[in-house]
């Protein structure tokens, strides 16, 4: 019996004790982070008020992810990534707890927090990318990026609901102070489950400059960077600015939380479908379906932001988010494998895409700043939104001449890691 229900939930895909414990970490990192980052959001704004201080917030943060990746990057290199991964939990804890140490007085504090969180999602996601690339076979690339975005979407049904329950039965701010600290006993159980996973040392320098001068030389690796930066244009100021207005048209962590609930569940079902049903040979196709959907979504509730509209728009985007990421996610780390040295500079390749990811990101929040310093907030948002809600759509774009021929010859491919999750998540 326990056999059937595993090969109906994997498939028939090769689970060794590394990977499942991989994914068993990735877990508990999206519950933590689905039960408090998108209240983070809300509790900072309740403070100030004005979107752009939050803006500050994600921006701090976003500059600080591509310095994290290169100081972690060294790390990896002359001690080992596991110690990489744990770092960025324990900066992620003391972010947490910083936020419930400054209370009332967190908005003072908006870029030293920001830079904190940046901090602990480069040197998690350094760590966790890198022994994904080192874990995971080319058979087992869409199992990988499939089930790490169901685990994700069912932490974002758990996490938000739960969240916003316990933030509504409880007075004032100690329901906050509750969803936080369990987020920081969860990362601690994650660092302790790391203590498990085998030690491997890379070997070598940092070698940045060899796979930046990649770029010039592999038409495929500069396609899928200019794709990533893209997605990254989405991804800065979707991530903050539709929590913003799920609770400004309910004034409710609960409505928000169910949000999350309900948008998740939906994401659930479609990475689970993806995950098993989604051939190699249909990879552009689903990204381009994924991504038109993405854009036409935007159009929604740009003009009019009421919480049934938004609740629709997020049915639309976690269905159509698996489609364009799984695929996307598995072609970059296919195109990733067969650049020069892939193997020996896979430390490098990684911090050279996430730096490409967070340029985008940059961009579109630095955007976002200058437009409500000269506009009012009403006209402006709505105008960015629909502009950098077209990042994925040009990101397809980018991949469609990719030659995928190689896809045929799997001994050409190295191995792959996972991609850290979309922009319009409320996890």
């Amino acid at each position: 019996m326990l056999r059937s229900v595993t090969k109906f939930l994997l498939g028939n895909v090769p689970i060794t004790k590394n990977l499942l414990m991989l994914l068993v970490i990735g877990g508990l990192y999206a519950v933590s982070v689905a039960l408090s980052n998108t209240f983070v959001n809300i509790y900072l704004w309740k403070q100030s008020g004005e979107v752009r201080d939050i803006a500050l917030y994600q921006l701090a943060s976003v500059v600080m992810q591509p310095l994290s990746f290169l100081a972690a990057g060294y790390i990896a290199k002359k001690a080992d990534r596991i110690y990489t991964l744990r770092a960025g939990v324990f900066i992620l804890t003391a972010f947490y707890l910083a936020v419930l140490f400054t209370g009332e007085s967190a908005e003072k504090f908006l870029l030293l927090l920001g830079a904190l969180l940046g901090m602990g999602f480069g040197f998690y996601w350094l760590g966790y990318n890198v022994l994904t690339f080192e874990i995971t076979e080319p058979d087992t690339r869409d199992f990988f990026n499939g089930f790490s975005g169901l685990l994700t979407s069912f932490a974002g049904m758990v996490g938000p609901l739960s969240a916003g329950l316990i933030i509504t039965w409880m007075p004032e701010a100690r329901g906050y102070q509750i969803i936080f600290f369990i987020s920081f006993f969860l990362f601690m159980l994650a660092v302790l489950l790391s203590l498990k996973m085998k030690h491997r040392h890379a070997k070598g320098p940092l070698y940045v400059k060899q796979t930046v001068a990649e770029i010039k030389k592999n038409a495929d690796w500069r396609k899928i960077l200019y794709a990533h930066f893209m997605q990254g244009l989405r991804e800065g100021i979707f991530v903050f600015i539709i929590i913003l207005w799920v609770y400004m048209a309910t004034n409710s962590e609960l409505a928000l939380g169910t949000y999350g609930f309900v948008t998740s569940a939906v994401s659930f079902a479609g990475y689970f479908m993806v995950g098993r049903l989604l051939k190699p040979s249909y990879r552009k196709r689903a990204i381009f379906i994924g991504s038109t959907l993405l854009l036409a979504s935007v159009f929604l509730i740009v003009f009019a932001p009421t919480y049934s509209r938004l609740l629709f728009y997020g049915i639309v985007i976690s269905a159509a988010y698996p489609l364009m990421l799984v695929p996307y996610v598995s072609l970059t780390y296919d195109v990733l494998g067969k650049a020069a040295d892939a193997g020996a500079l896979r430390i490098e390749y990684l911090i050279t895409k996430e730096w490409f990811v967070n340029g985008g990101r940059i961009f579109s929040i630095f955007l976002l700043l200058v437009g409500i310093a000269f506009f009012e907030d009403q006209f402006i948002i709505p105008v960015l939104m629909v502009l950098c809600g077209s990042g994925h759509f040009a990101a397809a774009f980018f991949i469609k001449n990719i030659n995928t021929a190689f896809l045929v010859n799997k001994k050409k491919i190295n191995s792959g890691m996972p991609e850290n999750g979309g922009g319009d998540s409320v996890t």
